[in-house]
């Protein structure tokens, strides 16, 4: 049986993951922080989480052939509907390949998204 890796930060995450994903998942990282500033930044479920407010904004998680975004809301999906027509999109979770750049600035407009939903329903 295999262990459990347990992470206790960001950092130790991506640093697990294999060295082709890693700067994916950097930049996805990146992205999150620069577009809410002051978003809390912590592990959750085993993977990178920021909340805002003490609410979920968005966790991401690296597989094999992609990272995926979770915690998207019924109103973010419908949002940007046409933009995720490209990605694999199940319930709240969005899927990227990552033989493809990072869409960052879609990535960007969803944690945007994601706050003003949490500001509003707060």
């Amino acid at each position: 049986m295999a262990k459990v890796v347990v992470f206790n930060s960001v950092d130790e995450y991506i640093a697990a993951q294999p060295g082709s994903a890693q700067p994916a998942l950097r930049l996805v990282r990146e992205t999150i922080r620069k577009a809410v500033p002051g978003v809390e930044e912590s592990i959750s479920y085993n993977m990178p989480t920021y909340k805002l407010e003490a609410a979920q904004l968005l966790h991401f998680a690296a597989w094999k052939a992609h990272f995926s975004l979770y915690a998207a809301s019924k109103s973010l999906l419908a949002e940007f509907k046409d933009e995720l027509r490209p990605y694999v999109v199940e319930k709240g979770t969005i899927r990227f390949p990552l033989d493809e750049p990072v869409p960052e600035k879609l990535i960007e407009r969803i944690a945007e998204f994601r706050a003003r939903e949490i500001a509003n329903n707060g």
